[in-house]
């Protein structure tokens, strides 16, 4: 089959010295989803940023359809025909569907004017064309996460884009969102586009994916048809060693409740109870696993028990001491990790160095401020070194900008500083969300030793092989309330989930 897009020998070396890509060569087939996998840090980033001008290689050669071509920027991409979705959607929040989508491109009456008919007929157009149902008239800052998506999606195929870069497009979709995205890009391919899918999800490349090359240490080692491989193997060639995929073995022995809900519910501003009548209790040395679809109550409850949103009524218990209603430092100070759902929103300063965002919950205590008041610098970086190193954090320095680092070693950070804190309960929301195999099974490793030490551990996650694979018992969540409990889950399966985190089944108390 004729290829659409070949990179040859791509080299790109960073200002700081950290080489992103090492000769790098692919072929990228016409109207095929090709997948490119590799752990965080890779260079899977890097080499869409060149193929779509965002970044120049210091060497190699780009060909598409078939001539040598120089990308300088993203505006020689697009008008070459090439388009690309960040992992990071970019759209303007307070403008419509449709303003969004013809941004740049606007179509005006007398040269000066926009057209506010010829808008909203180019976009329905568009919308019709390819298939994507999008409100149109709607703000992007009132639609849910897969519907932007899919307005980003859209806005490049208007723009006439035959080759499409998704860089982790389902990393923050839910299951159902996701099922819908892939429908879309089957389409997109059969109506001859060609798709760049980059994933962590081995399970979604299997089933999207035509080809899959995998990256690792910034080179591309090897390129199959999907269908030859399965996820084990690819794991192992993304990290050089076989990945534990298989559940986590039980807990032996559990302690007395370290966390305790009661009665809990919340209110919204819209006055709709999100959270009805939450109880639960986590006991020393085991993971409570919270199955459910996204969207129906996780995000708040987990705001709720951290203190970021006031609960309307109920209570909260960290062993017999009542926090209901207490800041979010005063429940960290009552030994509460917390490893948020939204990173970026949540778990970070965005723009501090790794060494800042690992000290912002402890620069006050001793050692990390010494007798006069000072922050003990030196202190600060051994101690963020050394979570560096048992994070396995791929940075050149503690004292990096937090955004220069891939997204998996962001979370790994957060991460860090959560289970550093010597918690009694651990909060996690999310926890592996975006970051690669090799990732995810340290974290998960890191949750079970926690468990293992006594520590009471609240596990929410939208994906279901890890809920099973590290909680000791499992609640469901739907529509804001708990609609069933599994105590011994050693052969419960996603297939026996479902019903009721759909809604279809309730379980009594």
């Amino acid at each position: 089959m004729e290829n659409i897009l070949s990179l040859k020998n791509i080299v790109k070396i960073y200002q700081n010295g950290v080489i992103a890509n090492k000769d790098v060569s692919i072929d990228i087939e016409k109207h095929t989803i090709h997948a490119i996998v590799g752990e965080n840090g890779a260079g899977k980033s890097t080499l869409m940023k060149i193929i779509f001008g965002e970044e120049v290689p210091q060497e190699g050669e780009i060909y598409y359809k078939g001539k040598k071509v120089n990308i300088k920027n993203s505006l020689d991409a697009i008008k070459m025909g090439i388009g690309m979705v960040h992992q990071q959607l970019m759209l303007a929040p307070d403008l419509t569907v449709a303003e969004n989508l013809i941004l740049g491109i606007e179509p005006l009456r007398y040269g000066v004017f926009l057209d506010l008919k010829k808008i909203i007929e180019l976009t329905e157009e568009a919308s019709k064309k390819f298939g994507f149902k999008v409100p149109l008239n709607k703000k992007i800052s009132n639609l849910s996460i897969g519907i932007r998506q899919r307005v980003e999606i859209l806005k490049v195929l208007m723009r006439n884009a035959e080759l499409i870069i998704l860089d982790e497009p389902t990393s923050i979709l839910t299951p159902q969102e996701t099922e819908v995205l892939f429908k879309s890009l089957k389409d997109l391919k059969n109506h001859g586009k060609t798709i760049i899918f980059i994933s962590h999800k081995l399970k979604e490349v299997k089933l999207i994916a035509d080809k899959v090359t995998v990256m690792r240490d910034g080179r591309a080692i090897s390129t199959n048809d999907v269908n030859r491989l399965d996820e084990h193997m690819i794991a192992h060639m993304m990290v050089g060693r076989k990945i534990n995929f298989k559940r986590i073995p039980g807990v032996k022995k559990v302690g007395c409740p370290l966390f305790t809900v009661k009665n809990l519910n919340y209110l919204s501003e819209e006055n709709i109870f999100v959270l009805k009548n939450i109880n639960f209790e986590v006991r020393a040395g085991e993971i409570l696993g919270v199955a459910g679809v996204e969207g129906n109550g996780q995000t708040e409850l987990v705001e709720v028990l951290t203190g970021l949103r006031e609960a309307t009524s109920g209570k909260i218990f960290i062993g017999k001491e009542n926090i209901s209603g207490f800041s979010p430092r005063k429940i960290r100070e009552e030994m509460v990790a917390h490893i948020p759902e939204d990173r970026m929103k949540n778990g970070v300063a965005e723009h501090a160095t790794i060494e800042e965002n690992i000290i912002v919950d402890r620069y006050h205590k001793a050692h990390f401020s010494n007798k006069s008041m000072f922050l003990d610098w030196k202190y600060i970086s051994k101690s963020s070194n050394d979570l560096i190193e048992k994070f396995k954090i791929l940075t050149p320095s503690s004292k990096a900008a937090l955004l220069s680092l891939s997204g998996g070693n962001i979370q790994k950070v957060v991460v860090a500083r959560e289970l550093s804190s010597n918690p009694q309960v651990i909060i996690a929301a999310q926890p592996t969300r975006g970051i690669d195999v090799s990732s995810e099974e340290l974290i998960h490793n890191l949750l079970k030793d926690a468990r293992d030490n006594g520590i009471a551990t609240f596990l929410v996650s939208a994906d279901l092989d890890e809920v099973l694979k590290l909680s000791t018992r499992i609640i469901v969540i739907y529509n804001g309330e708990i609609v069933a409990r599994f105590d011994d889950i050693k052969n419960i399966t996603q297939q026996d989930l479902s019903p009721y985190m759909l809604g279809i089944k309730k379980k009594g108390d």
